[in-house]
């Protein structure tokens, strides 16, 4: 076999995972987020200031936000499940500590400081756990790009060829939940008056990026002989022409349907893909072509796997729309956001077993197809990630009014201080203060340029893998490779988001 029949046979034909291990490696982002947020209070309770230093506040975040990810992934998988009980001790102790030596814990009681919290005021402007959220998808897919190519990385983790549920699976499906969270349908003010398609002339110029970059991608995989996945998208298609595509039906159908609707759509949108697949000869096709043994003629029957998922991600985009639409909604203190959360956790309780109805009475989850149960399956992931960040959010600011001055960059401001503060001499966290210490920040870095940064680690994972014998690399070799392929990637991000360049060219 040729390099390219073994890379490609390297990642063909796999199974996935349990739902079980992807929620316990899901709560890695949060808990490395909350451990990065603890270490720079408690950096400020020591030296009375934030970490100043750019190389060291890059160093900081991406040991701790991005180097845990690697490891978890590759060569500490084995014990996947003992991670987070472990990072989350290391949390409560940072924070035992840091609540342990504050000024302020002698001067109020535990309970009353538990309901200053409640009645703090945030900024109701951003909402910092969906920035988190988009940014985080975006490094965890960049680390599988290229991590899927080595041994250390569990072919379990990899896309399942028809039925499963792998990690890599469910990044397809976060990356249109959280392009819809931040889709102008979402950003626009509820009471602006505006045309109904005004958005929709808006989307086809805004797209063109996606277009031309899928169009980059596919010509130059064809032309270097570069090893691809066939039955991911076809022999043609590829994500960025879905993402394309799927914002553009999504603008049409939002300017039809009222964006409040947005749910109802989605709903009957995957249940009569689904429909269609358990009734017809249209799952059939999707598997094995026109002629019942994988032939790929035609447009339609080459990329049959790509343009029929459209449905799917269709119906994951709208759903989350909805999401985003309620996530917007005006709540203006911690009290709101813990009741928010206790309906994204009735939410997630409601879609879990709604899977598990879907997978008894239909057929297991799909990527391949995009079916129901993969759409019901991302929601559920997604809500629970983007709810942990909300929760880690929380975490910090709580953490914060134990010291005062303390801040922390994408993360809650207290712009309210509760009135009770003032009987115990307290003040509220200075705003200014984290504003400009937020220009010290990795996520926010990325986020200022995130299709650049997707854009830059496809290229890069394409250069290590004509360099690099990816499927004989040891242990070593391999942490090594990954390290510096994301830390390249993060040096450009932090370096651009410190000169103030964005990179958008529509």
């Amino acid at each position: 076999m040729s390099q390219k029949q073994l890379k490609e046979a390297f990642i063909s034909n796999l199974n996935g995972t349990s739902l079980l291990e992807i929620s316990a490696g899901l709560s890695l982002p949060p808990l490395c987020l909350l451990c990065r947020g603890l270490l720079l209070i408690l950096h400020h309770l020591h030296h009375g200031k934030p970490v100043s230093s750019k190389k060291y506040s890059l160093l900081l975040d991406f040991l701790v936000l991005v180097s845990p990810l690697l490891f978890s992934c590759t060569v500490l998988s084995p014990i996947i499940f003992f991670i987070p009980v472990i990072l989350a001790a290391f949390c409560a102790g940072i924070f035992l500590k840091i609540y342990s030596r504050s000024k302020r814990v002698a001067r109020a009681p535990f309970v009353q400081i538990v309901k200053e919290f409640q009645e703090a005021g945030l900024d109701s402007e951003s909402i910092p756990a969906i920035t988190v959220f988009r940014v985080y998808v975006n490094v965890l897919t960049s680390i599988s790009i290229l991590a899927v190519d080595f041994p250390q990385f569990p072919r379990r983790y990899a896309k399942a060829e028809t039925y499963g549920t792998g990690v890599m699976d469910l990044g397809v499906g976060a990356f249109i939940f959280g392009n819809a969270l931040v889709c102008p349908e979402v950003r626009q003010k509820c009471h602006t008056a505006q045309p109904r398609f005004s958005s929709l002339a808006r989307q086809v110029f805004a797209v063109w990026p996606l277009v031309s970059l899928g169009v980059g991608r596919l010509l130059s995989v064809k032309s270097i002989e570069y090893h691809e996945h066939t039955s991911e998208y076809g022999v043609h298609w590829n994500f960025f022409f879905t993402l394309a595509l799927v914002r553009l039906a999504a603008s049409v159908l939002l300017a039809v349907f009222p964006r409040h609707k947005a749910w109802l759509v989605a709903v009957a949108l995957a249940v009569l893909y689904q429909l269609l697949l358990s009734s017809s000869s249209l799952r059939g096709f999707i598997l094995h072509g026109s002629d019942g043994r994988g032939s790929r003629r035609g447009f339609l029957d080459a990329n049959r796997e790509g343009l029929l998922s459209l449905c799917g991600y269709l119906a994951v985009y709208l759903a989350s729309v909805q999401v985003g639409l309620w996530l917007q909604q005006h709540r203006g203190t911690v009290r709101e956001w813990l009741q928010a959360l206790r309906g994204l956790a009735l939410a997630l309780v409601a879609l879990w077993a709604l899977l598990q109805l879907c997978q008894m009475c239909t057929e297991p989850v799909s990527r391949r197809m995009a079916n129901l149960p993969f759409c019901v399956w991302v929601l559920a992931q997604c809500l629970l990630l983007l709810g942990l960040f909300v929760l880690t959010d929380l975490a910090l600011v709580f953490t914060k009014l134990l010291l005062r001055g303390s801040s922390v960059p994408c993360c809650w401001k207290v712009v309210q201080p509760p009135d009770s503060r003032k009987k115990h001499g307290m003040e509220a966290v200075p705003v200014g203060r984290q504003e400009k210490l937020s220009q010290l920040c990795l996520i926010s870095a990325i986020n200022k340029n995130q299709l650049l940064f997707f854009l830059l680690a496809n290229v890069m994972t394409g250069a290590v893998n004509i360099l690099v014998d990816t499927i004989h690399s040891k242990a070593a070799f391999t942490l090594c490779i990954l390290h510096l392929y994301m830390f390249f990637n993060c040096l450009v991000m932090y370096v651009l988001h410190d000169r103030n360049i964005v990179l958008k060219f529509w």
